[in-house]
């Protein structure tokens, strides 16, 4: 018996009357297109409006500012529509494929890094100065794309399709670490990149409409190659044994989808830059569709219906943005920004329906067990020796090398001017780093615990971002006062988890979904914080940027006094509860059972965990990672029991942060890398070896 006959005898064919229903469904999706397309075809910044464009048809020759009214049509208007619709369709596409071959609600082109993959690879050719032709630009895209999903699917797996919070924490974890590292190239390369930053978050500008020409035969043949595989995706849905029992070759469909997916997320991000969360979206919203008109439950119709409904959010974002700020106005906010938060609340929205999966297993060299008090002590004094080490260095260092005996003239009061300079800038540098690096150390230490999910930190959790959003509301609203901004960045910090925790309590402060919809938060406050720095004055955004990357640059004593305060506060109350520390990150019923308030406690030690996030970000901005490495690594050397890990993860966050800092300051002086890409370019390979030995 031929594949084709078991898969059809498996899955019944969709007849007469259901492939009628799915073509009416299609045709009014293709007819909603049309109609917001004539809609979006109207806004521009040229003042012709829809009366302007009907006179055009009727045969009349208007100019507008000196310039015809069909010269605004064909140079400006359709070539943004065409532009749109492309990219949504490719996007939908893309993400329905992603979704059924690993059978997760959450996948998409960006919680797989797709998106982030193809934007790191086109930002390295511009940035080396490379001129490389349309087609070339997409292959470059396809590659970056390819890999970066390549690596996100080899940890998260796809055969259970029930691992929702391993697939989002390594698609989020692999797109940090290449944000950062585009960010770097974005930093390091400003001549080359100009521009790159408001395009990395999507633009449908266009400069005609040959872009769009030539992508559209790719889109077309990545399409029918998806059509191709409908019905073994159809089959794919009832798990790998099944599939495989009627013939399916399940490695090849997937690797083929695969392909597909990320050439079509490759010409998007080509197009009109990384348009975030469209490929979430779209198959969502198909699949909401889907449960009233069942034929779209089968690929053949659901690959093109995701298609026209992400054509339809993409032209609906635009449009709306246009229609609420103004042409002028909204010029200036790329499309991927309504999009993005559009693709925070789908996650949130399904994270809140997915049950809870249990915490995720630590790997062999990271789980808890016994170790000897002598180790504990011998393990400290190394790490503070090597803390100790990394804060005479990180004085000693800069564009300006200095003597040990420098220092102690300095203390002295005695040092040369220069001498006496250097150092006074580079004492709080220093001071912040270590002082941050403590405090995300300790935040991650509790976070994993109180979780119980050994990949989740501050960074991940969106907690940092919404300190950073403080912030950068304080700097490009408020006059950048450094007292309101420390105020604003933990008031920030500390409703960011608040609303975390909200959106996540139902029946109890399940982990899984904590993390899940902490991720989402994050997503949606990064998209506001882009807003926000868009619509600012463009003379700070390569300033903020830089700030946002996490650097010590500038930094005076005062600015770290309030993480001092905290760490001071915070150490001693969360020794102080060691125990009930230990009891949480057991199980939900043991803290019960022993007379330990779960809730009470878990909430309160979050919230200090928040507060210990968000005053480090006043001090260094946002660094990731910190918060996930220290604690492993501690544990690793002491044990579990959190006496010694959280003085340890104290000490080694204190470390990082400071040799981090130290690398970016010197390693190619006397230009500067920010601390927290240096770290995101450490940690993520950690993350990467973490997360494969707890599969």
């Amino acid at each position: 018996m031929s594949t084709a006959v078991r898969v059809a005898r498996a899955r019944p064919s969709v007849g007469l009357r259901g492939a009628a229903s799915g073509a009416a469904t299609l045709a009014a999706l293709l007819l909603a297109v049309v109609v917001v397309g004539l809609w979006h075809v109207t806004q521009g910044t040229s003042g012709v409006d829809m009366w302007g464009l009907m006179r055009l048809l009727g045969g009349a020759q208007e100019t507008v500012g000196g310039v015809p009214v069909g010269d605004v049509l064909t140079g400006s208007r359709l070539p943004r529509l065409f532009a749109g619709v492309a990219v949504g369709f490719a996007l939908g596409v893309a993400g329905v494929l992603l979704q059924a071959i690993s059978r997760n609600a959450l996948a998409s082109p960006d919680t797989l890094a797709v998106t982030a993959g193809s934007y790191f690879a086109l930002t390295a050719v511009a940035a080396f100065g490379l001129s490389v032709p349309l087609w070339a630009s997409s292959g470059v895209a396809f590659i970056g794309g390819l890999l970066a999903a390549a690596v996100v699917l080899g940890l998260a797996g796809t055969s259970a399709g029930t691992g929702t919070t391993r697939l989002i924490l390594a698609g989020s974890a692999i797109a940090l670490a290449l944000d950062a590292a585009t960010a770097m190239l974005l930093i390091l390369f400003k001549e080359n990149t100009t521009g790159l930053y408001a395009w990395g978050s999507g633009s449908l500008a266009q400069l005609n409409i040959d872009a769009s020409v030539r992508a559209a035969p790719v889109i077309i043949v990545a399409l029918a190659a998806a059509l191709l595989l409908s019905r073994r995706l159809d089959v794919l849905g009832l798990g790998d044994d099944a599939a495989s029992s009627l013939g399916v070759p399940i490695r090849s469909t997937r690797v083929v989808a695969v392909l597909c997916a990320v050439l079509l997320t490759a010409i998007s991000v080509t197009l009109a830059g990384p348009i975030a969360f469209v490929g979430l979206g779209a198959p969502v919203l198909a699949r909401l569709l889907a449960a009233r008109i069942r034929v779209l439950n089968r690929h053949l119709f659901l690959i093109p219906a995701t298609g026209l409904v992400g054509a339809l959010l993409i032209l609906l974002a635009d449009a709306t943005l246009r229609a609420i700020l103004g042409a002028e106005g909204a010029a200036a906010i790329p499309t991927g920004v309504p999009t993005a938060l559009l693709g925070a609340v789908v996650i949130v929205v399904l994270a809140r329906r997915l049950r809870d999966s249990g915490p995720i297993r630590l790997p062999p060299q990271a789980r808890a067990g016994l170790r000897s008090h002598r180790r504990y002590i011998v393990a400290l004094v190394v790490a503070a020796v090597l803390l100790a080490v990394a804060v005479v260095v990180g004085l000693l260092a800069g564009s300006l090398w200095l003597r040990t005996g420098d220092i102690g003239l300095w203390l002295q009061g005695v040092a040369p001017d220069l001498v006496g300079r250097a150092l006074d800038e580079r004492l709080p540098r220093v001071a912040a780093a270590v002082l941050a690096g403590a405090a995300l150390g300790l935040a991650g230490c509790v976070v994993q615990s109180t979780v119980r999910n050994p990949l989740a930190e501050p960074g991940i959790l969106g907690i940092t971002a919404g300190a950073g959003l403080g912030a950068v509301i304080v700097v490009t609203s408020l006059g950048g006062s450094r007292p309101l901004l420390v105020v604003m960045a933990v008031v920030l910090g500390l409703a960011t988890f608040a609303l975390i925790t909200a959106l996540a309590w139902r029946g109890g402060l399940l982990p899984d979904r904590f993390v899940l919809i902490g991720i989402g938060c994050g997503y949606g406050i990064s998209a506001l914080t882009t807003f926000l720095l868009l619509r600012a004055d463009p003379y700070n955004t390569p300033r903020i940027l830089t700030w946002l990357s996490g650097t010590t640059y500038g930094r005076t004593l005062p600015d770290v006094a309030p993480v001092a305060v905290a760490l001071v506060i915070a150490i001693p109350l969360l020794l102080g509860m060691r125990r009930q520390l230990d009891l949480l990150a057991i199980d939900e019923d043991t803290p019960r059972i022993l007379g330990v308030r779960l809730e009470r406690t878990r909430l309160g030690v979050l919230a200090l965990a928040a507060v210990l996030a968000a005053v480090s970000v006043v001090a260094i901005g946002a660094v990731g990672f910190v918060g996930l490495v220290a604690p492993h690594l501690a544990r690793a050397l002491v044990g579990s029991r959190h006496s010694r890990v959280i003085p340890v993860s104290v000490v080694l966050g204190a470390v990082l942060v400071c040799v981090a800092d130290l690398l970016g300051r010197t390693l190619i002086a006397p230009a500067q890398v920010p601390a927290g890409l240096m770290i995101a370019l450490i940690g993520a390979p950690y993350f990467v070896w973490l997360l494969r030995r707890s599969r």
